[in-house]
């Protein structure tokens, strides 16, 4: 008989949240150490409701963070080397299977091969299924954990530019796919989005744009400056699934797009949407916008159980990612 697996929703409950330490300094060129700064305010409000495992290069990196998080005492240090900090995408994929933790370990090149080296972040998840003492189901092909969001009951959301990307899987069709995410994730139902902001160098990440809040309600980025680049996709994005949610019975929440954040004229790719929930809080983005308080509201109403708090992220999106793009959750399976 086949193992019945699932992927756990992001609000379902952890064990633990799990981090790779920015140190990067070709990522992070001017706001590294405001990065961290903010970064460490955010693991002090995760680790009041559970564990957070930290990756660091070595004794001494480990001891700048400790001086970092203070009387932070929920977290776990891990020596494991890494060429970045994107956990989402480099750490293993956690799902349920036969109602025990599994952890999939798929390959990693930085996002089509955009960054090297990425020698290290490979070898991140199956070292993360080590220390947990977990087993490691380990796939060839390129799967990037942001590229996926899940409801926890079937219904899966997945990025067409980024799967079927020639520089990370040439010739894979989204059919053979379909039958990957059912067999892997308990998938029975796979909604394809082919949406990128400004900015973005993941090829259309679904956690940029597009989330899953409920097991039938999504909050989608929706801009609505017509004269904006990011109209046309972000629209196209809504109308989507606006069609698909009349079907299924869904609800959708337009989350309002911030003004452009901008750095040396690059336009940085900031979303609301680059959210993650926690078991006592939902971290959220912010950029000093009017906005803000806008999407900690419209989260807060989506989280009445939780505490929706505002991370100000114009440090770390430098790096072209945000706070879900930094974590990886750990199911309390």
């Amino acid at each position: 008989m086949s193992p019945r697996r699932r992927l756990p929703a992001e609000w379902e409950p952890h064990q633990a949240t799990w981090l790779s330490w920015p140190h990067n300094r070709e990522t992070w060129p001017q706001q590294l150490a405001a990065a961290e700064q903010a970064l460490a305010q955010a693991v002090g409000y995760l680790q009041q409701g559970e564990v957070v495992h930290i990756n660091v290069l070595d004794e001494a990196h480990q001891a700048h963070v400790q001086t970092l998080l203070g009387d932070c005492t929920n977290v776990i240090f891990h020596i494991l080397p890494t060429n970045d900090a994107w956990c989402r995408d480099h750490g293993a994929i956690f799902i349920e299977e036969d109602q025990k933790l599994v952890a999939t370990c798929w390959q990693y090149n930085a996002w089509g091969q955009k960054y090297p080296p990425w020698d290290r972040d490979q070898q991140v998840a199956r070292q993360m299924a080590a220390i947990l003492g977990v087993p490691c189901l380990t796939f060839d092909l390129v799967l990037e954990g942001g590229a996926i969001e899940s409801n926890g009951q079937g219904t899966l959301l997945a990025s067409r530019s980024c799967l079927l990307h020639p520089q990370r899987n040439p010739g894979l069709t989204t059919a053979q796919w379909d039958a990957i995410f059912r067999e892997v994730f308990g998938a029975a139902q796979v909604i394809w989005l082919d949406v990128e902001i400004q900015g973005d160098d993941t090829d259309g990440h679904v956690d940029v744009t597009t989330r899953f809040v409920g097991p039938d309600t999504l909050v989608v980025a929706r801009e609505v400056n017509l004269g904006d680049p990011n109209y046309p996709a972000l629209e196209a994005n809504w109308q989507q699934l606006q069609a698909i949610a009349a079907t299924q019975e869904w609800q959708l929440i337009a989350l309002p797009m911030p003004q452009p954040v901008c750095q040396h004229g690059q336009r940085l790719p900031a979303s609301y949407a680059n959210f993650y929930i926690g078991n006592q809080v939902v971290l959220v983005p912010t950029f000093a916008d009017p906005q803000d308080e806008v999407a900690l509201s419209l989260l807060q109403k989506c989280f009445p159980e939780r505490r929706v708090v505002g991370i100000d992220s114009r440090a770390i999106i430098e790096g072209l990612g945000g706070l879900h793009c930094l974590t990886q959750p750990v199911p309390a399976i």
